[in-house]
């Protein structure tokens, strides 16, 4: 898997040193703006600027459908991933709400819609028409998990490039939230039980017979566990690979990464799996209703932002979050310091 990767940079200790320093020089109290100061010397520790930009945002969503939405694990049919598709590509969906009050650049991917007609509005890096169902059959091949990896890094680089200074990687896909709890049991070791939730909202049985899928798929594909690519191939999703992709590349530029929810918090692990100094390039914006998010989180060593009992996906929870790392860093350049206002601490 090395070949997915450029190099990821160290985190930058000399600025975040920096940037607590003149933290504590801000007319406040030390430490009395809370974790709000921590999220600043750790967005100067990735940038490597004492005095970070995080603006503006860019909002990157990846659609693609999902094979085991065949067995009956979702209160949505697979249409409806085209649907939303078209409907992000026309400004209606939550996420077009968030991406405008944030004034956010978003751009929507189809990377791998089962629907053949194709929105105009919607870039087209389809790597296959939806995944195969991993109760059957693998998920992708392993080219095609790099392949969809390489285009989340490459659809990154772009929004980087034109400016982009905070990623939000988002998705949308019928049946994701089964794959991502597939990735996450493989991952951390727990049964699919614990870490098995609702998703779009299905019944009690619905969901057990979601986790008794999983724990039969992962036992017949038996995938190395520390092997993103093969957990990919096994159970995985497009739009998941995508958003692992562009993880990736963020940080190879030293950008920061809000998270979102359950499925793009997967597909954070799986980088992680990559590269463990990914790491250090995540903020979780929030934790969702769905149990395996706690779990996910915890293994990567984040506390969320918020807790709103969110579960909708399409990087929602962590537009909502962006605001706490804009004023966090806006902090950092914006207040006067006890000297420039004349107030004499000692």
């Amino acid at each position: 898997m090395n070949h997915l990767l450029t190099e990821i940079p160290p985190l930058d200790k000399a600025s975040g040193k920096k940037a607590e320093d003149h933290l504590n020089q801000l007319t406040k109290p030390p430490g009395s703006l809370g974790r709000m100061e921590d999220i600043a010397v750790k967005i100067a520790e990735i940038t490597g600027n004492p005095f970070p930009a995080a603006e503006p945002p860019g909002i990157l969503v990846f659609a693609a459908d999902h094979g085991i939405a065949e067995e009956g694990i979702s209160a949505f049919p697979s249409e409806v991933t085209a649907l939303m598709a078209a409907n992000f590509a026309a400004g209606g969906a939550a996420i077009n709400v968030f991406a405008r009050m944030i004034d956010a650049r978003l751009k929507v991917a189809d990377i791998g819609i089962k629907e053949e007609k194709q929105d105009p509005g919607v870039e087209n890096c389809r790597i296959r028409n939806g995944t195969g169902n991993f109760l059957k059959e693998k998920a992708m091949t392993a080219e095609e998990a790099e392949s969809a990896i390489l285009t989340g890094k490459r659809l990154a680089a772009e929004l980087i490039d034109a400016g982009v200074r905070c990623l939000i990687p988002g998705e949308m896909g019928i049946g994701n939230t089964t794959s991502a709890a597939a990735l996450t049991a493989a991952i951390t070791g727990k049964d699919p039980g614990e870490v098995t939730g609702k998703g779009t909202g299905i019944t009690a049985e619905a969901q057990e017979k979601k986790a008794n899928l999983i724990r039969k798929a992962l036992t017949m594909h038996n995938p190395d566990r520390s092997n993103a690519v093969e957990l990919l191939s096994a159970a995985g999703g497009l739009e998941i690979a995508g958003m692992c992709g562009a993880i990736i590349a963020a940080a190879e530029h030293r950008v920061p990464v809000l998270l979102d929810g359950f499925i793009c918090t997967a597909a954070a692990c799986l980088a992680v799996l990559i590269n463990p100094d990914i790491k250090g390039y995540l903020i979780a914006g929030h934790q969702s209703e769905e149990p395996g998010h706690k779990t996910a989180l915890e293994w990567l060593g984040l506390k969320p932002l918020l807790q709103l009992q969110l579960r909708l996906g399409e990087g929602s929870g962590a537009a909502i979050a962006y605001p706490i790392i804009k004023g966090s860093v806006r902090m950092l350049s914006e207040m006067a310091t006890f000297e420039k206002a004349g107030i004499n601490v000692t």
